[in-house]
């Protein structure tokens, strides 16, 4: 495997951050349409080129033909030819069971087509805990509340009973200063969007976003924290220091540097190590960073996503093995820590907890 040790010679990881895989078949179309959404494309691809033209295709054609029985690199119309003859579902099991990924923690909230936490346990056969997020906790709680006062009594209902079976909430907020927005903010924003909105439109009221956001904090459950540009969060990093909520950046790209110097520069902040560890690693203590795959509809992202990781994570500390900065069993260490050991810290993720679902 091109000098990497397989998934069996590493610790299972902990992916902290996916959405789940897809149910039933895909045919070329389907599966370019998701392959499209995970590389950042809208609409088709240039005449005569395929998404599988791109570093995510070129890795999924890499490492997941063999987990089916092909050799590595073959046509991605071989590939999806085998997929189908193996059937969607057992193809998906053999491909999250390879993957080298022993817990997930999805998103979840609004209605998916997209496997559930319970779901991706069984097929994966591993752990999977529910995060839960906040702009759809208020969204759902919305479509059924009349008034303002309904609606920010049952949101508090709603944020407080998540809390007991969550095992993290999330949260899209790209702003948040360093105070709560006072009751009467929150009142008219609220006003503001339920005489506007219609069933199933999304949370698009800034101070709403905000409150709920220092509502979950106040629960004690770790936040993870969505923002394009970690930076715009600098205040409110700032103002929760104390109070006994982990936060955890996941950053858009190319923030990861950034979102790491803010997690070495906050004892309670902690960063996604993004996909080039070897980058991020610089920027913050190995005790801050945290592994994901990111993955969204397709079972492949799962694979690619850990193998990408383990590949920066093997080529960090070859190179500072290389100039006698550490040793064979501190790569070993430092590669668990960010793979799994942090997540299992800053989630309270313990081995006799039972998967969900």
């Amino acid at each position: 495997m091109d000098g990497l040790p397989s998934p069996a010679d590493q610790p299972p990881l902990i992916d902290q951050y996916s959405h789940g895989a897809v149910h039933g078949e895909l045919g070329l179309g389907s599966f370019e349409s998701h392959l499209a959404a995970a590389v950042g494309a809208r609409g088709p691809a240039p005449g005569g080129t395929s998404y599988f033209d791109s570093v995510t295709g070129l890795a999924i054609r890499r490492w997941c033909p063999p987990l089916l029985g092909l050799e590595p690199h073959c046509p991605p119309a071989r590939y999806l030819a085998r997929r189908r003859e193996v059937g969607a579902y057992r193809a998906g099991r053999i491909l999250l069971r390879g993957s080298g990924i022993g817990t997930f923690l999805l998103e979840s909230g609004t209605p998916s087509e997209l496997t559930s936490a319970g779901e991706i346990a069984t097929a994966a056969e591993a752990r999977a805990h529910e995060v839960v997020r906040l702009e759809a906790l208020a969204e759902q709680v919305a479509d059924t509340s009349g008034s303002v006062d309904s609606f920010i009594g049952y949101t508090a209902e709603a944020l407080y009973a998540a809390a007991q079976h969550a095992t993290a909430f999330a949260s899209g907020a790209t702003y948040c200063d360093g105070h709560a927005p006072e009751a009467g903010e929150v009142r008219r924003a609220a006003d503001r969007w339920l005489r506007t909105r219609r069933p199933g439109d999304g949370l698009a009221e800034p101070a709403l976003v905000r409150h709920l956001l220092w509502s979950a904090v106040a629960t004690g459950l770790p936040v993870q924290l969505h923002c394009p540009d970690p930076r715009r969060l600098a205040a409110f990093l700032g103002a929760t220091t104390g109070i006994g909520a982990d936060l955890v950046l996941l950053p858009g790209a190319p923030h990861h540097r950034r979102a790491a110097q803010l997690a070495a520069a906050h004892t309670h902040v902690y960063a996604d190590a993004g996909p080039r560890p070897e980058e991020t690693l610089r920027q913050a203590p190995f005790g801050k960073l945290l592994f994901s795959s990111a993955a969204r509809g397709l079972p492949e992202l799962y694979v690619t996503g850990a193998r990408t990781f383990l590949r920066g994570m093997q080529r960090l500390v070859g190179e500072w093995a290389a100039e006698g900065l550490c040793g064979p069993e501190d790569g070993r260490r430092i590669t668990e820590m960010v793979g799994a050991g942090n997540a299992r810290r800053v989630y309270r993720l313990t081995a006799d907890v039972s998967a969900a679902g």
